[in-house]
């Protein structure tokens, strides 16, 4: 069992379980690409599918129904060579929600513009501590990311080491590729890779992340016990969001939050009071300006 190790015979029991963490689905697009044998991208989804399911990421045990859902959509938009390409990765993880059968979207971004070489019917080799390529490091690092934001939903801060570890995947990044493959640096602009990981592991951020528990374990995991005393939590999470986001205002992570929750938020607080509604329409719209149309839904 990953989380909710509260017993001794659960310990036990889950020495006997191997599955690994991750459960990824994966699919590669290319509408533009003309020149290359569509094997090649066959290989390369099949290839990319196998390294992010069966290699083991965490020292945790995992059972078969706690792997975490994934999905990556890799859309391949230019041919620079044989075997290099310029594509968008657009990926999500979710999270199951504790006593129903829905689950909740954790992460849903698009890194877009990513450059990196690929060699057909080749495995993929990874560290993260010495670069080996960009599609690797680009791999490793989302599974880092994802681990570490499903960690900070069970426990406080849980995903500490998963955000370090991604830290340090950007820093085996050489400065030679870091200028062939932008996105690993703070040059390369301020929505990128470096910006994720340095909101993340910023004590600015620590509130945010500290609500991320309150929001998913206090919060989504009790709505099938108490509604309206989750919806609360929820609410408190959120308020702590808005005061992290005056003190660390246009931080990324804050926007990555909005994309990923926007939806399931107002289908929740369309079942609040009025002064709930009230109070979460006045706190998304700061939190989520560019979108503020968005939440009058509530009141529909």
């Amino acid at each position: 069992m990953k989380k909710f190790l509260l017993l001794p015979f659960i310990i036990f029991l889950s020495q006997f379980v191997n599955a690994q963490e991750l459960l990824f689905d994966v699919k590669v697009n290319t509408p533009k690409i003309q020149n290359v044998d569509p094997k090649v991208f066959k290989d390369m989804e099949t290839n990319i599918q196998e390294f992010l399911n069966n290699r083991k990421w965490t020292e945790d045990v995992y059972e078969q129904e706690e792997r975490i859902k994934c999905q990556i959509q890799l859309t391949i938009t230019e041919e620079v060579s044989q075997t290099s390409f310029r594509a968008d990765l657009a990926i999500q993880s979710t999270r199951p929600i504790y006593g129903s059968s829905e689950e909740t979207p954790l992460l849903n971004h698009v890194d877009k513009d990513i450059v990196f070489n690929y060699e057909p019917f080749q495995p993929i080799i990874f560290s993260k501590n010495l670069f080996q390529d960009n599609l690797s490091a680009l791999l490793g690092y989302y599974v880092n990311l994802i681990l570490g934001m499903d960690y900070d939903s069970f426990s406080p801060l849980g995903g500490d080491p998963y955000f370090r570890t991604a830290q340090e995947i950007i820093q085996s990044v050489p400065q030679n590729a870091a200028s062939a493959f932008p996105g690993w640096r703070q040059i390369d602009g301020n929505r990128n890779r470096y910006w994720i990981i340095e909101n993340l592991t910023s004590p600015r951020i620590r509130d945010y992340r500290m609500s991320m528990y309150k929001y998913h374990r206090e919060g989504l995991d009790n709505m099938h016990l108490d509604s309206n005393t989750a919806r609360a939590k929820i609410m408190e999470a959120i308020t702590t969001m808005k005061d992290v986001n005056r003190n660390y205002p246009s931080s990324m992570i804050m926007q990555m939050f909005a994309n990923s929750k926007r939806d399931e938020l107002i289908e929740i607080f369309k079942k609040g009071t009025k002064p709930e509604k009230d109070n979460f329409h006045k706190i998304m719209v700061r939190i989520d300006a560019s979108n503020a149309n968005e939440y009058r839904r509530i009141g529909k």
